[in-house]
């Protein structure tokens, strides 16, 4: 790891992502499932766009890439994980409708955990409240079960970025993205997890036109959820 600028001007260590995609290693060796080869998968995509030394910003910035012939980092990460997202659900008894809208929520879900990650800990909070949702609606722990071995490697990295001693980066931030994805198409019944695909449609496509942490900004509540356990 290295060091970069935070938002504030502050260096940290980067990209923190790289110990999550250790741990997911690791629980991958003890458990090879499908789900954990994604959320490795998504995170060494999100590593190689943190290893570019410059890439374009944004769905639309690397879809100009696209179209100029540039194949982009973040376009490889985006076709990556539609194809991970494809794979990771080919084994699950879904019908094609569903099929489509699952594979949507994992890679848009993957891409959020991206367009949140401009503030420390962030990603993090989403994936806490997205865990939290699930187990409450069942009134159980079951939902966290695909997910398990890497939640306590992802309390460590909030600890970290909260404290601003480092960043996720694409890495780390990718990977969370995929397991709220993951808890969403498994613990979701088919007509909710369409639900999720529109809401994180319509959240991305807000993200490409206006400020993320500005509409956090605007709503006190989500403020201050934002700024919770911040150092600053």
């Amino acid at each position: 790891m290295t060091r970069r600028s935070n938002y504030r001007g502050r260096q940290v260590l980067f990209p923190l992502g790289a110990l999550l995609l250790i741990a997911a290693g690791g629980a991958l060796a003890a458990d090879p499932s499908r789900w954990l080869i994604f959320l490795a998968g998504v995170g060494v995509l999100g590593l190689l766009d943190d290893l570019a030394t410059a890439s374009p910003r944004g769905l639309r910035g690397h879809a100009r890439a696209a179209l100029r012939g540039r194949l982009s980092t973040g376009a490889l990460k985006a076709a990556g994980t539609l194809a991970l997202a494809l794979w990771a659900l080919s084994d699950r008894e879904l019908s094609a409708p569903e099929y489509v809208a699952a594979a949507g929520v994992l890679t848009l879900a993957t891409h959020l955990g991206n367009l949140l990650d401009l503030r420390p800990g962030r990603s993090e909070k989403a994936l806490a409240l997205t865990a939290a949702g699930v187990c409450i609606s069942s009134w159980s722990m079951a939902p966290l079960e695909p997910v398990a071995a890497l939640l306590v490697p992802v309390a460590v990295c909030a600890w970290l970025t909260l404290r601003e001693r480092a960043m996720l980066g694409d890495s780390g931030a990718s990977l969370i993205g995929g397991m709220i994805g993951i808890l969403l198409v498994t613990a979701l019944p088919a007509g909710a997890v369409w639900l999720a695909f529109a809401l994180l449609i319509a959240i991305s496509l807000y993200g490409e036109f206006r400020s993320i942490s500005s509409g956090i900004g605007r709503v006190p509540l989500l403020q201050r959820l934002d700024s919770l356990g911040r150092v600053n």
